[in-house]
């Protein structure tokens, strides 16, 4: 570390890319120091970083921003899940009263200079009304009413008025699309674990992902350059949904959407999967970002394209069993015949989700 460097607040440390960007952060050569925020410490190494046991929904989060003469936020404690939260009313309060109160300690922080907030694409929704790519200018077609894409949505708006009354802090927001990657846990790689793979009959959705490497050095090239305003950042190209199974080797099954969702509720029930509804509608129509000004003023350019970062999590997945292969086969046969029965328990061999992190 240096003397005179940024003194930088992460949030979100306990989760793993949470722990890994602050880690990889302290690195840096200019900065000073690192100062990881979280309400339980993390189970890994977080090496050269100063651990604060803090919850960003307390206004003790301004006490440690003042005592530590922080700089730089960059604010990663957004969840995806309700299930890693302790259900959507905990993770609600987490992820939108959390980071009201972290704004509200940054607007009074006068040593504050920079802002970096890692959103999600997830901000545009997904629907048969969406244009081929989303640009950074462009509103989602139709609002989200609620879950994780809701919560994004008003953390982004908090984020626009605090960059209004802080003109003089310079306020980066990255949309990042799905990551993915052996390290990963999210509602999309929960998905693309299972034995089998649910599919909506008649759809076959494209497909953005951004590498977990790619993300912490994206978090770090907004973090230590001078590069304020709103950026999609994704992996170069697209797979659609059908390749995307195709390339795992995996099997699929396909459902009417009602079916999908009837799945997903008892998958959601046995914490093996996040079934949302926001979760069902991307699997059906979609998303794709443009990332030009990714490129071209953000000054980024992501050493993993979609198909590389899938490729990379995919080499993580174990085979497949031979039980959920014929159960979910035997429903894809009853649908054909027009007889199906209500959807199975999830096989007891598949191993639930024990948390997430961000998607």
């Amino acid at each position: 570390m240096v003397t005179g460097g940024r003194v930088v607040l992460v949030t979100g440390v306990s989760r793993d890319l949470g722990r890994r960007f602050a880690r990889s952060l302290a690195a840096e050569p200019t900065v000073a120091r690192v100062i990881g925020v979280d309400v339980v410490p993390p189970r890994g190494d977080l090496g050269d970083v100063s651990f604060v046991r803090a919850d960003i929904r307390n206004p003790v989060i301004a006490k440690v921003i003042a005592k530590e003469d922080v700089d730089t936020v960059v604010h990663m404690s957004v969840i995806s899940t309700p299930a890693s939260a302790g259900g959507r009313g905990t993770m609600k309060e987490l992820n939108v009263i959390g980071t009201m109160q972290l704004l509200a300690a940054c607007q009074k922080a006068p040593s504050l200079r920079h802002l970096v907030v890692k959103s999600t694409t997830t901000v545009y929704g997904a629907s048969n009304r969406d244009p081929a790519m989303f640009t950074e200018d462009m509103e989602p077609r139709r609002a989200p009413r609620s879950g994780y894409a809701k919560d994004v949505a008003e953390i982004e708006g908090y984020v626009r008025g605090f960059a209004r009354r802080r003109s003089d802090v310079r306020v980066t927001q990255l949309r990042c699309a799905n990551v993915i990657g052996p390290h990963v846990s999210s509602p999309i790689t929960s998905y693309f674990r299972l034995p089998v793979i649910p599919t909506v009959v008649g759809y076959d959705p494209r497909l953005q992902f951004l590498h977990e490497d790619d993300l912490l050095a994206v978090l770090r090239h907004a973090t230590v350059e001078d590069v304020p305003g709103t950026y999609n950042v994704a992996g170069d190209g697209i797979l659609m949904l059908s390749q995307a199974v195709r390339r795992l080797g995996r099997p699929s099954v396909a459902l009417p959407a009602p079916a999908v969702g009837g799945l997903g509720s008892v998958l959601r029930r046995a914490r093996v999967a996040d079934f949302s509804p926001e979760q069902l509608a991307f699997l059906t129509y979609g998303r794709g970002v443009d990332t030009t000004r990714m490129r071209s003023v953000l000054g980024y350019e992501p050493a993993y394209s979609t198909a590389e970062a899938f490729a990379d999590f995919g080499r993580s997945l174990p085979p497949t069993g031979g039980h959920a292969d014929r159960a979910l086969a035997a429903v894809q046969q009853q649908l054909d015949r027009g007889t199906a029965r209500p959807l199975p328990e999830p096989p007891a061999s598949v191993v639930p989700t024990k948390g997430a992190d961000h998607g």
